[in-house]
């Protein structure tokens, strides 16, 4: 037999239980759509081609998958599994398949492998599942021998066939060969009124080949999603794996129920994450950092030792090490903090340099800027950034002090050692280790009477 492997995804149906305009497999879990966590793991297979039956939103799956390495087949009418299947047939090679589908995000690499594993041209892989209550799925019919030799859906069971709780989870492996034979024999004389490709089993038992089961790890590996409901419970599902292999690796959870990881989370030793994190891309969380609760960190790296109060939001962010960080700031996209800068509550910085040292302790703007050593800068500083047009540059020399309320307008600098005094616009340069004060001079009058309400 041929050493290919065909990835057959399944994606073609509306999902009309989710009540959105937007394809099932194309809703996201743990930030990323599920046909893509599909896909993913069948890439660990290393298959030879990857095919996507899509349907329903065709165009939308197109995009989304444009930079996927797959393969496209259109089913135009919803004629079930057998039909959405065999418009892929003529875009297989001459090896094995398998049967995947898009709903079904959290199947495992390992099950698959071994699912693979028994098939060649006298035998075919089913994965099957045993629940407490089968409701709803396919059941495995045995013989004697106890060999699967079909698969009864519930609406055309028997009541002893529904007293069954060993379940179809519609995710087989075969020759192409074998589903070339099996296809075009479908009928679809059954309730639904569809060509299922569970039908193939007894096919297979009537031709001679032995059908080999397997069964995941657990339940949630197969269950797919129909509605919100279900879609909820996966995620936590997800997230209860993440958190589990966190804790393997040393990371302290205050609370593994309250983490949501939507991307990759790479962390040192005694790393503390608090309870409401979220952690978006690709995040790095250096040795002894300490994360507060309800703070959401995307595409940052968080250099060792260094402490996020609570409620901070981090984007495209490199801290150095050693940094303080919050509560309630936000780092936005391009800002970089050197050792032991300290970015405090209220601030957010955007396109920021913050030298080593430097505070910007609170209630401050500091973007598209450059900040040397040991930089003081005061509450309520904004730097004046933005003409209505373009973006222009503040550079603030090592040990500069930036007194509270000051306006600094870009484009403009501030030397080394230099003290702006509370309250100052400064729109020109400032020497090195000067002092600059642009505030009115402050009047006085004696004995003022102030105002009061008339009477009417």
């Amino acid at each position: 037999m041929h050493n290919e492997l065909d990835v057959v995804v399944l994606a073609a149906g509306k999902g009309t239980r989710m009540r959105s305009q937007t394809p099932k497999v194309l809703h996201t879990l743990a930030g990323k759509p599920m046909v893509s966590h599909v896909l993913a793991t069948a890439a660990g297979l290393q298959p030879t081609r990857t095919h996507v039956v899509i349907g329903h939103g065709a165009e939308q799956l197109r995009e989304a998958l444009a930079n996927d390495d797959v393969t496209f087949a259109v089913q135009a009418e919803q004629k079930g599994t057998g039909h959405a299947v065999a418009q892929a047939l003529e875009q297989l090679g001459g090896g094995k398949v398998l049967v995947l589908y898009g709903d079904v995000p959290l199947i495992q690499r390992e099950t698959l492998s071994a699912l693979l594993a028994h098939v060649d041209e006298q035998h075919m892989g089913l994965l099957t599942v045993t629940l407490d209550d089968p409701t709803g799925y396919g059941r495995i019919v045995r013989n004697d021998e106890g060999s699967a030799v079909a698969i009864v859906e519930q609406k055309d069971a028997t009541a002893a066939e529904l007293a069954i709780t060993e379940c179809n989870t519609g995710i087989m492996a075969m020759t192409s060969t074998q589903l070339a034979r099996w296809l075009p024999r479908l009928s679809a004389d059954n309730a639904q009124g569809e060509y299922y490709l569970t039908d193939v089993i007894e096919m297979a038992t009537n031709d001679g080949i032995k059908v080999c089961t397997e069964q995941p790890a657990s339940a949630a590996e197969v269950e797919g999603v129909n509605n919100r409901a279900q879609m909820a419970r996966l995620e936590r599902a997800y997230q209860s794996q993440v958190a589990s292999q966190l804790m393997e690796q040393g990371v302290a959870l205050a609370d593994p129920a309250r983490l949501d990881v939507r991307g990759s989370l790479t962390c040192g030793n005694d790393v503390f994450i608090d309870v409401g994190c979220i952690f978006e891309g690709t995040v790095e969380l250096g040795e002894g950092v300490r994360v507060g609760p309800y703070c959401v960190i995307k595409n940052s790296r968080i250099g060792a030792g260094s402490q996020v109060e609570s409620h901070s939001v981090i984007d495209s962010t490199v801290a150095a090490g050693h940094n303080q960080i919050g509560p309630y700031a936000r780092l936005r996209p391009g800002t970089r903090l050197a050792a032991s800068a300290k970015v405090g509550n209220f601030v957010e910085t955007k396109n920021a340099d913050v030298g080593e040292g430097s505070k910007i302790n609170h209630l401050s703007y500091v973007g598209d800027a450059r900040l040397g050593r040991d930089v003081n800068v005061g509450a309520g500083t904004i730097t004046c950034n933005y003409d209505g047009a373009n973006k222009h540059h503040t550079e603030i020399g090592d040990n500069a002090f930036i007194g509270s309320n000051s306006a600094l307008v870009a484009p403009v600098t501030v030397g080394k050692g230099a003290t702006v005094g509370a309250g100052s616009t400064i729109a020109k340069d400032v020497s090195e280790h000067a002092l600059a004060v642009t505030r009115p001079r402050q009047l006085e009058k004696a004995d003022w009477p102030r105002p009061v309400k008339s009477s009417r």
